[in-house]
């Protein structure tokens, strides 16, 4: 080897070194910035989901090779991704305007626009299902979503104080700006709540929510594979409150009842619930099963397996029911 080649080998070497500490020294820095938005999320007060959501949207453009320190590479990194919709795109900036925020990043967003779309409702046997495969903790956590509809955040931070077993009551402390509530359960989410080991203040004991929700994501998976069901793939623990509000909608008709019972403080955070419920029960036939009540007491079981009044005729009640 001459001199020359030798002084050129070792000057890519010493380049090769460069870029390899360079690199460690660009992955520290984002690592830490990333658990220093971490910290500031908690700081603000975020519920659990908000922060699990925007903290997989960082992990998501670190992954796809963004420096997240470097507003104009996660732009082109979101312009690259071609299988991402616009509306998942538009998350992820929402996600980096705070992040900029909080780094004092002077920042230019993309304009990405979020399509509304309704919420996928799966039936209640597929819940059920889904309960059923899951171990007590999550299968727990799962009841209490369908009978209460509250956000997993709400649910994540119960306390045992919050249950009145005698009377089967769960007081609900809000987040995102909703409503306290008081909701009846059943005496069966009553036990299983119970069952629960009491080894701390809160119910579900004093974890990161983010590793429950892995366990519950892999819990789908098992059960999608085993019954040969993608469907079960699309429920989230969200999923359990979209279905709650939409079943409480077709059974009442009444809005107003939906939106106490979801904590709602605006009636247009409610609204979308008509369409979903119109969406699901009124494709089918429009062919009616029709029945007469003589008596209150016909009426009322009537009533009670899902039938609607209709009208009076010859001082008889008409009731009717979708086939």
């Amino acid at each position: 080897m001459t001199e020359t080649e030798g002084s050129k080998n070792l000057a890519e070497e010493t380049t090769r070194q460069e870029q390899a500490a360079g690199a460690t020294i660009l992955a520290e820095s984002i690592k830490g910035a990333t658990v220093k938005y971490l910290v500031w999320l908690q700081n603000k007060g975020r519920s659990p989901s908000t922060i699990s959501s925007r903290m997989t949207h960082l992990n998501v453009l670190t992954h796809e090779g963004a420096n997240i320190l470097d507003p104009e590479s996660v732009n082109q990194t979101l312009a690259k991704q071609r299988s991402w919709s616009e509306s998942y795109k538009s998350q992820i900036v929402w996600t980096y305007i705070a992040f900029a925020q909080m780094m004092k990043i002077t920042y230019e967003p993309p304009n990405y626009k979020q399509t509304e779309r309704l919420p996928f409702i799966p039936t209640e046997t597929e819940l059920d299902q889904l309960i059923a495969a899951c171990g007590k903790k999550t299968s727990t956590f799962l009841q209490t979503a369908k009978e209460t509809a509250a956000r997993a955040g709400e649910i994540w931070k119960l306390q045992w104080t919050d249950l009145d077993e005698a009377n089967n009551v769960l007081r609900i402390t809000p987040e995102k700006n909703s409503k306290p509530r008081i909701m009846k359960i059943s005496t069966k989410l009553t036990a299983m709540l119970n069952n629960l080991p009491k080894t701390s203040t809160r119910i579900f004991g004093e974890s990161n929510i983010i590793g429950f929700r892995d366990n519950f994501n892999r819990a789908k998976k098992k059960i999608s594979y085993r019954l040969s069901n993608p469907r079960f793939l699309q429920i989230t623990f969200h999923t359990f409150r979209h279905w709650k509000a939409t079943i409480l909608y077709h059974k009442t008709k009444d809005i107003i009842y939906v939106k106490e019972f979801l904590g709602h403080k605006d009636l247009r955070n409610t609204m979308i619930y008509i369409n979903v419920e119109n969406a699901i029960y009124q494709q089918g036939s429009d062919d009616f099963t029709c029945k007469v009540a003589k008596t209150v007491d016909e009426a009322k079981q009537l009533i009670e397996v899902g039938f609607e009044y209709v009208t009076d005729v010859d001082g008889f009640k008409l009731f009717r029911k979708r086939k």
